[in-house]
């Protein structure tokens, strides 16, 4: 019997063979499902027979927690050290960092845990080369910042696509794609908007999955694809950029052909960086904080003045509710109302509740009861 790999191999290859259209949406939707399943089932048993290793369980601190990812010896160790100061090992040869080694960069006020792991190579999602312990850190980043260098601009390619082979999908939204299991009655969809999916398509896929009776509810349009996602249901969403370091040993021409390069493939242009020299360091450490969608908020006590030194950190659109959560649960219990200086408001000092989304540079007195 063909093994996993061999299966998804066989699979994929029918899929390149057959050609899109509305006759074989349905044939290619089921192709897809089941890859899906086969390659869901042999990144499982890969995690299973990877263990969890050594240094590999990292405690998340700080506001965000952003993992560097590219292949060994691309300088993530050197880029920790040079925005942290964490004295992460750094030699001339693949996998010095056997370890996920964690540092603190704390930026415009943020506390920001960066992880250094062990380089990604080709099959890390079928569990090569350690991979199976990195792809489980990766996953539970807030942020991931894909690093390359000036020599070897192709590995992006293949970190992207181990990525995704492990259910981590970036720069993506999740789609809003409910689906419930019901007793009987086949697959019914219900759509809100526009659907280029049709009825047949949607049940070939999830018959797949031995889904014969669902409910399904999508919001927006769906490809097969965010479908066959919703139904594995272990996908994660984190946002990611592009970086390329050693910068400095190339000539100009053939750093901008990098840079071009990238950013038509990816639709993002890349950040260009020497950690060595330091080549914009600064510029990296604002691209992480605005991927990270942070902004800061004042506290203000009852009568008294607002602390500017020391902003809290939250997530943009954050709510009241939210700056009270990360304050301590009481707040929220307690709570009776709160006064907001800023944009956020008509006037200064206004009366709000838990619900108004505050913005960046707001000042907040939150009132509870005593």
């Amino acid at each position: 019997m063909a093994s996993l790999d061999e299966q998804i191999q066989e699979l994929e290859a029918e899929l390149e063979r057959t050609p899109y259209n509305k006759a074989t949406s349905k044939h290619i939707g089921r192709i897809k499902a089941k890859i899906a399943r086969l390659r869901d089932e042999a990144v499982s048993r890969a995690m299973k027979s990877a263990g969890g290793g050594e240094g590999f369980t990292v405690k998340k601190s700080g506001d965000a927690t952003v993992v560097l990812v590219g292949f060994p010896s691309v300088g993530k160790s050197t880029l920790l050290n040079k925005l942290t100061g964490t004295n992460s090992e750094v030699a001339a040869y693949a996998f010095t960092t056997l370890t996920v080694v964690p540092g603190a960069l704390e930026h415009k006020g943020a506390k920001i845990q960066i992880l250094d792991i062990p380089g990604l190579i080709a099959g890390a999602a079928m569990g090569k080369g350690r991979g199976k312990e990195v792809i489980g850190v990766v996953r539970g980043a807030d942020l991931i910042i894909v690093l390359a260098d000036v020599f070897n601009g192709a590995h992006v390619d293949v970190l992207l696509r181990e990525l995704y082979d492990a259910g981590i999908r970036i720069n993506t939204p999740k789609p809003d794609i409910t689906i419930k299991k019901s007793g009987a009655g086949g697959v019914q969809v219900h759509a809100v908007g526009d659907l280029d999916l049709d009825l047949e398509e949607i049940r070939s896929i999830l018959n797949e999955n031995k889904l014969m009776n669902a409910d399904v509810l999508i919001r927006g349009n769906s490809t097969q694809d965010e479908l066959i996602d919703a139904m594995i249901g272990n996908r994660v969403y984190v946002p990611a950029f592009i970086a390329v370091n050693k910068v400095d040993l190339t000539d100009e021409e053939t750093k901008i052909e990098i840079e071009r390069d990238l950013t038509e493939r990816f639709d993002d242009r890349p950040l260009m960086i020497s950690a060595v020299s330091g080549y914009h360091m600064e510029e990296l450490k604002d691209e992480v904080y605005q991927r990270l969608g942070f902004m800061r908020v004042f506290l203000k006590p009852t009568g008294g003045a607002a602390d500017l030194d020391e902003p809290l950190i939250v997530r943009t659109s954050a709510t009241v509710e939210d700056v009270c959560r990360k304050l301590h649960r009481e707040f929220v219990e307690k709570f009776r109302y709160a006064r907001v200086w800023g944009q956020s408001v008509k006037h200064p000092g206004q009366r709000v509740g838990l619900p108004h989304k505050l913005v960046d540079g707001d000042l907040l007195t939150i009132i509870t009861a005593r």
